[in-house]
């Protein structure tokens, strides 16, 4: 289907590839994977055509056509309908119902169809892009981080839609799981090399670390053979009985290449300070409610208690103010009613997506971070600034010749000079490359303190959170659970299906639901995480009476070994039990203050 011969590509003395080649198949879709800045974007632009490699051809089919989503933005038409419709192709331009479905399902709606394109945050202007290309009914989508500004439902639904797309396509994202559910073949960008196989991301990252450790080994072997043959040359050249065994060894030496060790390729590190405080709740939100016009509330009498070691993710469609909900959490919002009170002994870091345009473009990477942390000095933020990947000279760029992802580092870096108590991070993983992605989940998970996340990656979600709060249709709720837990339990409400049921059979003067009511529905949602909870603990106990008793009749034999094992055990399910029982605990004052509320 598509190739490419000798390919070669470089940024000055950078090198991207030298001499690559590469197969398409029919039916391949390819998930693109590389750290930021090894040349997936780049590629793409080779294949569409919009750029020509140094040396080297990529073949492309005659008749074959290429749909090409990019990041950067243009538009030709005064409404979203017509701009989508224009990339239709030539036979269905008048199919406009098309259109019409995929900008649904990228999460537009029927109002926003005769709007101009360039009335549209920047988030929605990219998923026109992203439209644009799906609609196109071209052979090949080539895909530069889709995912990016999508919420999770449009997610879920460009997932489902890539699964079942007819042709081939190439992705680039920095989203694990989602690479990993839509493609069969991953192609990796790596030392400036090519490599495709057919399966995952793990299979690959797994395949090329055994090889490269096989290498390294294959390397070291040789050197020493190698410096043997040499103090053997070195010590007999003289000897004229072993002249011509000395010249074969040369011969031999010459003809033989020296492999180069592989340069070792760093990852960036996060490591969030933490400062206790001496609380058990570090914020909590009382009956908060935010409208930027009255009668429109975004968030509708929410009320929330954080604890000092939760993790909380907040998950829903774009523009029902999950970033809204995290400013006003933060303090940069003040509610329109409610209240929102913070631990004086809590400290916060927040990074958000304006917060990255807040950095200053004339400031150095080094200055910048240096504004958070004044106090440390400038050798102590370097090496920090290292650990992110901003090694060397690379601490004295400016801001504005930085990268998405390299911007998002900084930011980062502002949060990790000091010390805090609660975090609250928006969609922190856009721009980020996977193996930064990664690093950040583990900190997260390592660190001691409270985060607040908004996000739709998978990964994270199923990782992370104690518990969510989803904003569904009606606004904000809190699910006591997991990630899995929320989706077995039906997921997302649908809005036209809630619309449809209000529509369906107008009642007359129907009553609004009494306090009665209300208490019901919210306790019964409470009373049922308390019950599973109990299970949990009740089955935890058992296990400890086990391991205790257990030890107690290894102690008996003197088998010291099984002990240490066994103690390691019953360590993990007693920091396991003490966390479910926090975590009841706040249950049941939850269930105390609902029944408080409507007495």
């Amino acid at each position: 289907m598509i190739r490419s011969e000798n390919l070669s590509i470089s940024f000055g003395k950078r090198i991207l590839l030298e001499k690559e080649s590469f197969t398409m198949q029919r039916g391949e879709k390819i998930g693109l994977a590389g750290r930021n800045g090894s040349g997936k974007s780049t590629l793409l632009s080779l294949i569409a055509g919009e750029r020509e490699p140094d040396s080297g051809k990529i073949i492309i089919p005659k008749n074959y056509t290429v749909a090409y989503m990019k990041q950067k933005l243009s538009f030709t038409h005064d409404n979203l309908i017509d701009e989508c419709a224009s990339c239709l192709p030539e036979d269905c331009r008048h199919e406009e119902y098309q259109a019409k479905k995929i900008l649904s399902g990228l999460g537009f709606y029927d109002s926003d169809f005769l709007r101009s394109p360039a009335e549209f945050s920047g988030g929605f202007q990219v998923r026109i892009e992203l439209a644009k290309a799906l609609v196109s009914g071209r052979n090949l989508l080539l895909l530069d981080e889709p995912t990016n500004y999508l919420d999770l439902p449009s997610t879920t639904w460009l997932a489902d839609y890539l699964e079942s797309w007819p042709g081939e396509f190439i992705l680039v994202t920095h989203d694990r799981s989602f690479m990993d559910r839509v493609v069969t073949h991953v192609m990796l960008i790596h030392r400036a090399r090519m490599r495709k196989t057919p399966g995952n991301t793990q299979k690959m990252y797994e395949q090329i670390a055994l090889e490269e450790e096989v290498y390294e080994k294959t390397r070291i072997n040789d050197e020493k053979k190698r410096r043997e043959v040499e103090i053997f040359i070195s010590r007999f050249r003289a000897k004229a009985r072993l002249a011509n065994l000395v010249q074969s060894r040369i011969r031999a030496l010459e003809k033989t290449q020296k492999a180069q060790k592989l340069e070792k390729i760093e990852n960036a590190e996060f490591d969030f300070p933490y400062k206790a405080p001496e609380a058990r709740y570090l914020l909590s939100a009382r009956n908060l409610l935010f409208h930027y016009q009255p009668g429109n509330e975004l968030i509708g009498g929410l009320d929330l208690d954080i604890q000092k070691n939760e993790k909380i993710c907040i998950i829903g469609k774009n523009g029902k103010g999950k970033t809204t909900l995290l400013r006003l959490l933060a303090g940069e919002l003040s509610p329109s009613a409610g209240t929102v009170k913070k631990h004086e002994q809590c400290l916060i870091g927040y990074f958000g997506q304006t917060n990255i345009n807040r950095l200053h473009p004339q400031n150095t990477v080094l200055s910048e971070v240096q504004q958070s942390a004044p106090h440390l000095p400038a050798r102590v933020i370097r090496t920090m600034l290292g650990n992110l990947l901003f090694t060397g000279e690379d601490s004295d760029k400016k801001i504005s010749i930085l990268s998405g992802g390299e911007r998002a580092r900084v930011l980062l870096g502002k949060i990790l000079v000091t010390p805090n108590s609660l975090l609250f991070l928006d969609e922190p993983t856009n721009h980020l490359d996977m193996e930064s992605c990664d690093s950040l989940l583990e900190a997260l998970i390592n660190f001691e303190g409270a985060v607040v996340m908004v996000t739709h990656n998978e990964l994270f979600l199923n990782s992370l959170p104690d518990r969510l709060i989803v904003f569904q249709p009606e606004g904000p709720e809190i699910f006591y659970g997991s990630y899995q837990e929320f989706l077995a339990n039906g997921g997302f409400r649908e809005e036209d299906k809630l619309k449809q049921k209000k529509n369906k059979k107008p009642e007359i003067n129907r009553p609004e639901k009494t306090g009665k009511e209300c208490k019901k529905t919210e306790l019964a949602l409470v009373k049922q995480e308390i019950r599973r909870l109990e299970e949990i603990l009740e089955n935890l106990e058992k296990s400890l009476k086990t391991s205790e008793n257990m030890i107690i009749e290894y102690a008996a034999r003197g088998e010291s070994f099984k002990i240490s094992e066994l103690s390691i055990l019953l360590a993990s399910q007693k920091k396991e039990a003490d966390e479910n029982y926090s975590r009841l605990e706040m249950l049941l004052l939850r269930q105390e203050e609902i029944e408080e509320k409507y007495r």
